[in-house]
């Protein structure tokens, strides 16, 4: 991986996203049923995005329980699902292909920049859980869980993560397309 490339992409996935719901408020075209699925799928990724957030300490503690028993991203997946959903119900082809193509080359790059990082402040045990779970796409059937069955969703994380603020986005979104 290209260290400058990853550095750069780290920081400016929120920027480029910013500019990407520009040009999303810009150019969509929603329909009532676009809106409807578009919105579902997107609604999907909120609530993954809210169930991944319970249980992250990060920089604290190595998340495998949740969501994280099935995928080592679940919050990358929900914003998957949130930009695929909101260019979706924006009717426009260039939305979602730009969309796919930011988010494969941002956000692929900035997982494995993490990888990194999780390698080199958990070891051995972060080894292990690669192995065991996938990067991005879920597998719900596995022989091994790492996870400690113990640990439940925390409320106090989910706020503590500011995940709210994804919520908050999603309905600005919602609205903003019914009036459109």
């Amino acid at each position: 991986m290209n260290n400058r490339f990853a550095a750069w992409a780290a920081r400016a996935r929120v920027p480029l996203g910013f500019a990407w719901g520009a040009a999303f408020l810009v150019f969509s075209q929603p329909t009532v049923w676009l809106l409807e699925v578009g919105g579902g799928v997107a609604l999907a990724g909120v609530l993954i995005r809210a169930y991944s957030a319970g249980y992250l300490e990060k920089g604290r503690k190595l998340a495998m329980a949740g969501p994280y028993r099935y995928a080592r991203n679940p919050l990358y997946l929900g914003s998957f699902f949130i930009g695929a959903g909101f260019a979706l119900a924006g009717g426009a082809w260039a939305l979602g292909i730009s969309f796919l193509l930011l988010f494969l080359l941002i956000y692929g790059t900035v997982m494995r920049r993490e990888e990194d990082f999780l390698r080199r402040q958990f070891g051995e045990d972060f080894n292990r859980y690669a192995r065991a779970v996938p990067l991005f796409l879920p597998v719900f059937f596995r022989r091994s869980n790492p996870a400690n069955p113990e640990e439940r969703f925390r409320w106090e994380l989910y706020r503590k993560n500011h995940e709210h603020e994804a919520a908050l986005g999603f309905a600005a979104g919602v609205v903003f397309l019914a009036l459109k």
